[in-house]
């Protein structure tokens, strides 16, 4: 099925996990990560949510699923190890048009998540349309061997030049030729030091 890859800005969002084992326990990670602000849902949780829960860093309600768990999120994460439940999580958010990813069968959901490589801003997401998120992880893991912290340094150089050049005024056509330009030069000094290692 193909997809529309896309970044969400999280910030100010909410997301509702429901389920409290080590699959939702990733899920509240990548969210985290996203600035996402969280609920989970789940009669039992392990132990390192409870601890995001007294940190602060998520609410837990601890007990099942119900409809209105759903109310003010953004974004659904479906689990549980109950694919009943799972499906009624999914059934529910699409029915009021609410974003949601199902754990373990990702085409009853409307998103997945994908395998990313982060280096400061820069990131680099490998999905598989939740077809094998095994083969996502080990191609971003693959990728990771080669596109290191200072790709996010060189991210880091271009943003500000580009700042400079919008400030400045110049044609956007310039812009595009000088920063192409830059980031060439500085990717290959990266290769250059990589090779002479």
């Amino acid at each position: 099925m193909p997809t529309l890859p896309l970044n969400i800005d999280m910030q100010g969002k909410t997301a509702l996990v429901v389920g409290g084992g080590k699959v939702a326990l990733r899920k509240v990670h990548a969210l985290l990560a996203s600035g996402a602000s969280l609920r989970v849902v789940a009669p039992e949780i392990c132990l390192e949510l409870a601890d995001l829960a007294a940190q602060g860093a998520v609410s837990v309600r601890r007990g099942c699923y119900a409809v209105a768990d759903l109310d003010a999120a953004f974004l659904a994460v479906a689990a549980t190890d109950a694919a009943a439940v799972n499906r009624a999580v999914a059934a529910d958010a699409s029915e009021r048009g609410i974003l949601v990813m199902v754990a373990d069968s990702p085409l009853a959901g409307n998103c997945t998540f994908p395998a990313v490589l982060r280096h400061g801003n820069l990131e680099i997401a490998v999905s598989t349309g939740g077809r094998c998120p095994t083969l996502a992880t080990e191609i971003r893991d693959m990728i990771a061997g080669v596109i290191g912290d200072e790709y996010g340094v060189v991210l880091e150089q271009l943003a500000a030049e580009r700042e400079k050049l919008l400030t400045d005024g110049s044609a956007s056509t310039y812009n595009k030729q000088v920063l192409r330009s830059l980031a060439g030069r500085l990717i290959a000094e990266i290769a250059e030091r990589k090779d002479t290692a």
